[in-house]
């Protein structure tokens, strides 16, 4: 069973502007890697503009969030320009639709790996989700795209469980936001603090779905591999999911400018593999893996290399 990509020229078009880490060279950069022969095997789809999505963002987001998104897109196209909807979040002109085609790349995954027909998919998409609360834009996010990902799967798949499991430097504040008060969701995150959003302490549980691991400035793989298998797996294997979504930020890479972790490409895919064997446990190896941080370029681009080759020797 093949490995789906899904990803489209709009995520280029999103335009953050000069010295914004959460840059269009991010998407040109997994263009470049992805593009060797070594890839070939994958299948390849755009990232679409669905008819549902906006209903779809609807079951994670309140009718206002959306509109002051969509607010915000009709100020920049009548100015002619960029505008900031927070502090570091950026709505410029083709900004909207690369928003809209990120979760309609979730939706479409879903689609395609609930329905057996791929095995796994990996979005590379922007602008990232896990910080997107449900009713706050928030550190470069519009929308919560994991979340909506999992509702949909639960809502038009059958899926009962549902994880997101998360090992962006940053913790995802927005997804456990989302998640927090619902047994069936999991949300499992190892993220550096302190840091950015100031989120992810062990004693934030949910109504015991959520399962942080904290880690501190300077820790290595060896650290994030103790915290991941006994603070996430063991938890991710109780909960027993009928769909393991991945929040894949790359940001924990030793290089990166946003963080103080020390990861490499080994670390992304050991966790990358470990993920997998739950779901080949659980849930018939459906996983789907959205792109969230990674700001060092060329970390950025060996990193997803390392974590795309292992679900596309996951699935096959």
């Amino acid at each position: 069973m093949a490995t789906l990509l899904l990803t489209h020229p709009a995520f280029v078009e999103h335009d953050t502007g000069r010295g914004h880490p959460e840059r269009p060279d991010r998407m040109r950069a997994i263009d470049k890697v992805l593009a060797h022969e070594s890839y070939n095997a994958l299948e390849r789809a755009e990232a679409p503009i669905r008819l549902d999505v906006e209903e779809e963002i609807r079951r994670v987001h309140p009718a206002d969030h959306l509109a002051k998104i969509k607010g915000a897109a009709e100020l920049a196209k009548k100015s002619g320009k960029s505008v900031y909807i927070d502090g570091e979040t950026v709505m410029s002109l083709g900004t909207y639709e690369a928003a809209i085609r990120a979760v309609g790349a979730g939706l479409e995954a879903v689609d395609e790996v609930m329905s057996g027909r791929v095995a796994n998919a990996f979005c590379q998409v922007r602008p990232p989700g896990h910080h997107a609360e449900a009713d706050r834009i928030m550190g470069f996010c519009m929308f919560s795209n994991a979340a909506i990902a999992a509702h949909y799967a639960r809502a038009r798949h059958g899926a009962e469980r549902v994880a997101v499991v998360d090992f962006d430097v940053h913790h995802g504040n927005g997804t456990q936001d989302i998640f927090w008060s619902d047994k069936d969701l999991f949300y499992g995150s190892t993220h550096q603090m302190p840091l950015f959003p100031g989120t992810g302490e062990l004693s934030e549980t949910g109504v015991g779905n959520i399962w942080n691991a904290p880690l501190r400035e300077g820790d290595t793989g060896e650290t994030f591999r103790d915290a991941f298998t006994n603070r996430i797996l063991g938890p991710l294997h109780n909960f027993g999911p009928d769909l393991i979504v991945i929040s894949a930020g790359f940001d924990a890479h030793k290089r990166d400018p946003l963080g103080g972790l020390r990861l490499v490409e080994a670390d992304f895919m050991w966790a990358t593999e470990r993920l997998g064997k739950v779901a080949e446990t659980h849930c018939k190896r459906r996983m789907v893996s959205m792109l969230e941080g990674g700001y060092d370029l060329d970390a950025l681009a060996t990193s997803v290399a390392v974590h795309v080759r292992t679900l596309m020797d996951i699935g096959s």
